[in-house]
């Protein structure tokens, strides 16, 4: 099927980093003035890609990877300054998204940046391109707008807690003419983050900078794409989840994790030949170039827990189309350049999967010590086809985690990764990019060397604290150019 051979590059690299976390002075990154200074440091370091945590909006928790609508994108990433320049603010209302803060607060921004983005739809004028945005979004565009227009006339309570005049999505419907003004306000908010993010994708391509987008295997149940197609989920009459996801415990974990995700009904969707899923891949493509999808071990097999429990240890493996699926996609969408993350409870239904999608698959090297001969470390790539990071978003900060190695795991490090540099780190870095692999990805906070306090992303399975990372003002000077650009250079993935 597809690999990596048809990404268009041969031993590259590139750059992890959230939208969230560029700069601003706006209480989170987005789509402006410092978006475009990143793409210019990729250029000038020599990278080929820029790889993104999901752009969608975010919900209780924060986390893009539990968002009410998989299908739209993040109204928080909508840059203030180009709403200025459209003559949709003022300079005082401008004020009023105005944050200077080191980490996002989504409590702040939840309780103003609506306020503004309402005043600039007050001033808006719809036009020709708005009209074409419409006819390009028609899949989901009416319904999410009417989703959100509900979410907000019941105090964002959970969709299955509504009247069941507008719990169920046909009834809702019917109820369009009642929400016309504030499903255009929703629409406009699309519109908006549409054309900023095109408009800056297309200022990375011109610069020969590929964006690998992130797609996560589940949605929330409380979400426009569970509530639109409550009959593609395992769902009992209330539309409750009968069965949630998660992952078995382990050694870290001893009750597994609960994610609370509801299931897929796979037989009925491979009846439908997969159509949900063709269109949220074609939806994803109009917004990267490559497509990362998440817990890509879910579609070989899924681990379900009973929707009642409190843990996932009564939980359960159950199989899943594999192949079928892909094939699918392959058929349906031909060009489709996709990314494995094939970690996690790796067997070998999932290594089989992986061989026959001809994916390129994803290697940690945080996870590369723990064995003499683990298949995370470089010399044991069996093949080209597969992307090596030093950590993930979910990770470990490189510089936290090489300050807590110790006993056998320490002397793996030090004979697998001989120190060629002043720093721990950048011998890591090193390691990924002299390795086989057709492309090395490394997250911005290794190259800045920084510390679990001050750069980790995410730790799973905890519920607050996450999701807050910005980068600092002048991280893009040119000492850490010279340093990236060199070790670029140097193991020729320039």
């Amino acid at each position: 099927m597809n690999n990596l051979k048809n990404f268009g590059f041969k031993h590259k690299c590139g750059i992890l980093l959230s939208v969230s976390s560029l700069p601003s002075k706006y209480g989170i990154g987005n789509f402006g003035k410092s978006a475009y200074e990143f793409v210019d440091f990729l250029e000038e370091t020599h990278q080929k890609c820029w790889q993104v945590l999901p752009l969608n909006p975010t919900s209780y928790g924060d986390s893009p990877y539990q968002s009410p609508a998989m299908l739209a994108g993040n109204p928080y990433f909508i840059d203030p300054d180009a709403l200025y320049s459209e003559g949709l603010l003022t300079q005082e209302e401008l004020k009023l998204c105005l944050n200077e803060s080191n980490r996002v607060d989504y409590g702040w921004l939840f309780n103003t940046r609506y306020s503004v983005l309402r005043l600039a739809f007050n001033k808006f004028t719809k036009n020709e391109e708005y009209n074409k945005f419409l006819e390009d979004t028609s899949s989901w565009i009416d319904d999410y707008s009417l989703f959100m227009s509900l979410k907000e006339k019941f105090n964002y309570s959970a969709w299955t807690t509504w009247p069941a005049e507008y719990k169920d999505i046909y009834s809702a419907r019917k109820h369009i003419s009642n929400f016309t003004n504030e499903m255009d306000f929703w629409k406009f908010i699309q519109y908006e983050f549409y054309k900023q993010w095109n408009k800056l994708k297309e200022y990375a391509n011109a610069k020969g900078i590929v964006i690998i987008g992130d797609m996560p295997i589940y949605v929330a149940h409380d979400s426009m794409d569970v509530w639109r197609n409550a009959n593609e989920f395992l769902l009992d009459e209330h539309f409750n989840p009968v069965v949630v996801a998660g992952c078995p415990p382990d050694g870290f974990t001893p009750d597994g994790q609960l994610w609370g995700n509801p299931i897929y009904d796979w037989e009925k969707m491979e009846k439908e030949n997969f159509s949900w899923w063709i269109e949220r891949i074609k939806e994803n493509f109009k917004l990267y170039d490559i497509l990362r999808i998440d817990h890509f071990r879910g579609f070989a097999g899924y681990y379900s827990i009973p929707a009642e429990d409190e843990n996932a240890r009564r939980g359960k493996w159950n199989s899943a189309p594999g192949i079928k699926l892909f094939r699918t996609v392959k058929e349906k969408l031909p060009s489709a350049k996709i990314i494995a993350e094939d970690l996690g409870f790796i067997t070998d239904d999932v290594r089989e999967l992986l061989q026959d999608s001809g994916f390129p698959g994803m290697k940690i090297l945080q996870f590369a010590f723990f064995d003499d001969d683990a298949e995370y470390l470089p010399r044991m790539y069996k093949s080209e086809n597969c992307i090596v990071y030093t950590g993930s978003h979910d990770s470990d900060c490189t510089k936290t985690w090489c300050d807590n190695l110790y006993g056998e795991t320490l002397a793996r490090f030090k004979k697998e990764c001989p120190a060629s540099y002043k720093s721990e780190v950048y011998s890591l870095i090193n390691l990924a990019h002299t390795s086989i692999a057709n492309l090395s990805v490394i997250p911005l906070q290794d190259y800045l060397e920084l510390t679990n306090d001050e750069g980790r992303m995410n730790t799973p399975s905890t519920a607050s604290g996450n999701w807050t990372y910005r980068v600092c003002n002048g991280y893009n000077n040119q000492e850490l150019i010279d340093k990236i650009k060199e070790i670029t250079i140097r193991t020729k993935r320039g």
